[in-house]
Parts: C-alpha cells; structure tokens; sequence
C-alpha cells in the first residue's frame, strides 16, 4: 500500500477539493476548502495544510494538483489563470519544496478527463473529449489512451474560442468567448438579472439565496427540476450552444465520445437533450458520418481530484529511480550470463 495513495487537490475559481486516493479511483478521505484568489502564496499554504493534515493518517507517495488555468508542457508552472491570481507561478517546484512529495501539476479539466477515461464514463474508448461547464468551460483531450496537451500544454481551453465577435466580454480578455454563452456564468447571469427586474422567478430565486450577489447558476437549474418553465428554457438556451460548440470540436477532433462534466451538467437531460439536437442540427457532413456519442461524466465534481491525484501516482512510478540492491542483482546476473573468453 506504501506507493498507492496520493493526493489529489482541484483547485478551482471559488473552492479548493481535495482527497486521498486509492489506485482504484476510490476517495478515501475528502477536505474542502474556499480559494484564496488575490494571493499565489495563501493556495500553496492551503495545499500545505491540506497534505499535513491527510499524511496524519495516511502514507501518501505522490501529490497532485489540478488548477483552473493555462499550465506549461513541463506540468510545472501555471501561465495563466482567468478566474485566480496566478501569472507564471512556478507552483509544482513550490508545493514539492513545502511537501516534500513528488509533485505533478496539470490543468483541472485535463484531470478530469483522465479520471473519466480511468474510473467513469469513457472506459474502454480509445479517444475522447471532455467538457466541464462550470464557472467557465473547461477541456481535455485524450487520444489512444494518452492526455493530449499541445507544443505547449495548454491544448483543451475550448472556452476561449470565440463563437460571437464583438460577444459579451469574456475574463480572458477577449470577447464572444464560448464560456460567455454555455456555461454556469451565463445562468447566474440570467438569474441576477431577473432578480433585479423582479419577476416571478428572479423573486423565487432572490427569496432563496437571500440577496441578489449570492444567487449562483445552480438556482436556476434547481428550479428548473421544479418544473419551471423559464428555467427549463434558460438551460435549454445553454444546452443549444453546448452542442453547437460541440459539432465545431468534432469537425476538428472526430472522437467517438464527448463527455459533459461541471456543475452545470448537474441539469441531466434538461442539458444533455438540448445539446444532443444542436449538435445533430449543425454537424457537419450530418446524415453522411457517424455521430460521436454525448454522455453525462460519471464522476461529478470529484473527478478532478481523483484525477489528479492518478496522475500523480503514475508520474511518480515512472520517474521513480531504481533500487540501488535491484541495479546491483541485475549487473550480477547480466554478468553471470556472460560466456567467459576462452583462454588462448
């Protein structure tokens, strides 16, 4: 059991998850905690608070991080992150010096789509992409069983793509991002906004959460389990444009499967049937080629820890140097197979 536990932390825009990890996939301890977003110092003190309290009773060989952000091909440092305050922090090398573990940092959504392929809904598919709606959208590739991440490590942000020039102002920098049209933001948005104007919904939703700043896109996907009419249809608009992005993705990367994880896919089929239309309505070559499947993750929002911390397990095996006494029984038994010189 000594090298099969590792950490795994999601670091996302609102919330830190974290858990200790079996190599099955399984959660054998959980802590949560709020993000610290103005300061790259107080996240890598919470991850260290988080690992010393799990290594209290547990023995954990790796640590593994998934952060909401562009991270670098060396799985090291993360370039960029909307939502956070990290620029070009050089946060594996930091955390491994606070932990003393070995560290691999990825992007959350690329360790989403390995657990998915590992433990949930893309078991057994050689290719598949992944999509969290969440606060923003997230991606991940994996092609022949392998996480694609681009020259660079950033491959996946399918958020950013502009599908509205001159759109709605997206945190990137850009506008018309996808993000601002599917995603938990555009609900949250929509949601406020009736609040403000005081209709029957907006009221319902403001009678809810308390006050206007604290109503969050999963309101309106409650109220829409409720049978709301506006709700469905808001999450519906969303769905729409899920699959329209969707049918983009798949004239670039033909996977057999997409799968739609986050928050948002808490929705189900009040999501998922919307999307699965628009993607059919505007694939291209539609009626000509087959259609790439589109399911619900499996894992919820744990995937991404227990990705992360799988990861890290496997990062840490292979980079693990060898035994000093196995080096020394393979020389000895290299050399014993060797015929002796015959003497002249």
């Amino acid at each position: 059991m000594a090298d099969k536990l590792a950490i795994g932390i999601d670091i996302g825009g609102t919330k830190i998850a974290a858990g200790v990890v079996d190599e099955d996939g399984h959660i054998l301890a959980r802590l949560r905690r709020e993000t610290p977003t103005t300061d790259p110092l107080e996240v890598i003190e919470a991850i260290s608070g988080i690992t010393e309290e799990f290594r209290r009773d547990h023995h954990i060989a790796a640590l593994g991080v998934g952060a909401a952000g562009f991270v670098d091909a060396s799985q090291s440092t993360v370039l960029f992150a909307p939502h956070l305050a990290w620029r070009n922090e050089p946060l594996r090398d930091s955390v491994a010096r606070r932990t003393g573990l070995p560290v691999m940092v990825d992007n959350d959504a690329n360790a989403s789509g390995w657990a998915e392929w590992r433990f949930g809904a893309a078991q057994g598919e050689a290719d598949l992409v992944l999509i969290t709606l969440g606060t923003g959208i997230g991606g991940a590739i994996v092609i022949d069983g392998q996480p694609y991440r681009g020259q660079f490590g950033i491959a996946g942000e399918f958020g950013h793509m502009q599908v509205v020039p001159g759109g709605n102002q997206c945190e990137c920098g850009n506008t018309g991002c996808w993000e601002q049209y599917a995603s938990g933001r555009v609900l949250m948005r929509r949601a406020r906004a009736a609040a403000e104007e005081g209709t029957e919904l907006g009221l319902k939703m403001l009678a809810e959460a308390g006050a206007i700043d604290r109503i969050e896109g999963s309101l309106v996907t409650q109220q829409a389990k409720a049978g709301d009419a506006e709700a469905t249809e808001w999450i519906a608009d969303v769905g729409d444009w899920l699959g329209v992005g969707i049918a983009n993705l798949a004239a670039a990367l033909d996977p057999g499967m997409f799968v739609i994880g986050g928050g948002v896919s808490d929705a189900g089929d009040l999501l998922i049937g919307p999307a699965r239309a628009a993607f059919s309505r505007t694939l291209t070559g539609r009626g000509y080629r087959a259609e790439a499947r589109i399911v619900r993750a499996h894992l919820g929002p744990e995937a991404g820890l227990i990705g992360a911390a799988d990861m890290a397990r496997l990062t840490a095996r292979r980079r693990r140097p060898a035994n000093p006494s196995a080096r020394a029984r393979v020389r000895a038994a290299a050399k014993s197979s060797r015929s002796p010189r015959r003497r002249r």
